[in-house]
C-alpha cells in the first residue's frame, strides 16, 4: 500500500481507546502507511465497542491486537528490543491520559503504554473528549506530566464544545516529528512565504502568480525536525506552527521583523514579495478607457531582516542566469544559503531548484516538499 515516504521502515503501534472519534482511525492507519509506515492496532475493550476489529486489521493489514495473550505482544513491540518505533495514542481519552500517567494497566492499551515509557522510545497521545472533561484540573495536569514525561500531546480542536480530534494531517505531522530526531529541537524558524497583494484601487490588486506552497513545505518540514515555526504569509493555515497572516509587503516587512527580533535561529525568505507598488487609486478605476499605472520602488523585507540578525539566513532568487547575483548576496549581505529557481516553478508542484552556499551548488529538482527536504538537508 506504501507509495513510498518519510515514515518508510518504522513500525507505529497504533493504540485506539473508546472515544467517538475512534471512527477516524481507520483513515488515520491509511495515511500512515501511505507515508511508508508498518501500523498494528491495538484496541481497548471500549475501542471494540465503536470500531469493529476487523475494520482496523482492514486497515492495516494486519490483525488488531484486543487482548494481551501468552504471546505478551505489548512486550514483543515496545519492550526492550521490541519492533516498534512509536507508540500513537489516538484517540485517548480522559480515561486512559489518568491511567496512562498513574501507570495503571487494565486494557491492551494501557499496558502497551506502560510497557512504550518503560522502554523510553517516542510516544504520541492524541486526546479526544467533551471540553469539560478535557478542561477538568485531573487531566490538565495529567497532560502536563505526561509532557513532562516527554510524550508529544497532539492539541485538539475545540468546536461545539467538544475537545474534538485533530486533523489526520497533525497527526501525522507530530508522527513524523517525533520520529525525526528532532536537530531543530529548540530552535527557531521564521518563514515569509506566498504571494503579496499591492492594492491598485480599492477592488484590485497587483500580485504574482506564487501559491506560498514553497514556504508551507519549508516550514513543515522544520516543524517535523523539531523546531518551533513561524509562518509569514497569506495563504490558508499552515497546521502545527504559528500563522501571520499578511497581504502587502509593508504588512510582511513589518511582521516578518517583529518575529525574528521575537527570537530566531533561522530565516527563510521563500515569498514572492512585491518590488513594486501601484500607486493607490481612490475608489474603484472605471473599467472601459486605458489605464498607466506608476508603480514606486518598495524596500526589501530580506534587506531590513538580516541588518543585525546573527542566525543563518535563507533567500531565494528567481529569474534566469541569476547565480552571479546571488553569489554576491552571500558574500555582500551575510546570507547563507541562496536558492535559485526560474518562473516556471513558480505556482507549479515542483521543479528544478539549484541551491547555492559559499561551499558551492547543488542541483535539486523534485516536489517543493522534496525540494524543501534537501534545502534543510543542506542546512543542517
Amino acid at each position: 500500500m506504501s507509495d513510498g515516504g518519510r515514515l518508510n521502515g518504522k513500525t507505529v503501534v497504533l493504540a485506539v481507546t473508546g472515544s467517538i472519534a475512534a471512527v477516524e482511525t481507520v483513515k488515520l492507519a491509511h495515511e500512515l502507511r501511505r507515508r511508508g509506515a508498518t501500523v498494528q492496532a491495538v484496541m481497548s475493550g471500549a475501542a471494540c465497542g465503536i470500531v469493529h476489529p476487523d475494520a482496523l486489521t482492514y486497515a492495516t493489514g494486519r490483525e488488531a491486537i484486543t487482548r494481551c495473550t501468552g504471546m505478551v505482544e505489548h512486550v514483543l513491540y515496545c519492550g526492550e528490543g521490541g519492533c516498534a518505533d512509536l507508540l500513537l495514542v489516538a484517540p485517548c481519552t480522559a480515561n486512559t491520559i489518568g491511567k496512562i500517567a498513574v501507570g495503571i494497566d487494565d486494557t491492551p492499551v494501557t499496558t502497551f503504554a506502560t510497557t512504550a515509557l518503560g522502554r523510553g522510545m517516542p510516544v504520541v497521545v492524541v486526546p479526544a473528549m467533551h471540553e469539560s472533561m478535557y478542561r477538568h484540573p485531573g487531566v490538565v495536569e495529567n497532560l502536563e506530566k505526561l509532557r513532562r514525561w516527554g510524550i508529544d500531546v497532539v492539541p485538539p480542536r475545540i468546536e461545539e464544545e467538544k475537545a474534538k480530534i485533530a486533523g489526520i494531517e497533525e497527526i501525522v505531522l507530530h508522527v513524523e516529528r517525533a520520529l525525526s530526531g528532532r536537530p531543530l529541537a529548540g530552535r527557531r524558524v521564521v518563514v515569509t512565504s506566498g504571494a503579496c497583494a499591492e492594492p491598485v484601487d480599492d477592488v484590485r490588486v497587483l500580485t504574482s502568480r506564487s501559491t506560498g506552497r514553497m514556504g508551507r513545505a519549508l516550514a513543515l518540514e522544520a516543524f517535523r525536525l523539531g523546531a518551533d515555526v513561524t509562518i509569514v504569509h497569506a495563504g490558508p493555515a499552515v497546521p502545527c506552527v504559528k500563522n501571520i497572516p499578511v497581504d502587502t509587503a509593508a504588512e510582511m516587512m513589518e511582521a516578518a521583523l517583529s518575529a525574528v527580533r521575537a527570537g530566531a535561529d533561522y530565516y527563510i525568505s521563500a515569498a514572492a514579495i512585491s518590488d513594486f507598488a501601484p500607486v493607490r487609486a481612490r475608489g474603484k478605476i472605471p473599467s472601459g478607457t486605458p489605464v498607466d499605472l506608476a508603480l514606486r520602488p518598495l524596500p526589501k523585507v530580506l534587506d531590513a531582516v538580516i541588518e543585525g540578525f546573527e542566525g543563518t539566513a535563507v533567500a531565494f532568487k528567481l529569474g534566469w542566469a541569476e547565480e552571479a547575483r546571488a553569489r554576491a548576496m552571500i558574500e555582500k549581505t551575510g546570507v547563507s544559503m541562496v536558492v535559485m529557481n526560474t518562473p516556471p516553478a513558480m505556482g507549479a508542484t515542483g521543479g528544478a531548484f539549484e541551491i547555492l552556499t559559499a561551499e558551492g551548488k547543488t542541483p535539486v529538482s523534485g516536489t517543493k516538499e522534496e525540494v524543501a527536504e534537501a534545502i534543510w538537508s543542506a542546512l543542517l
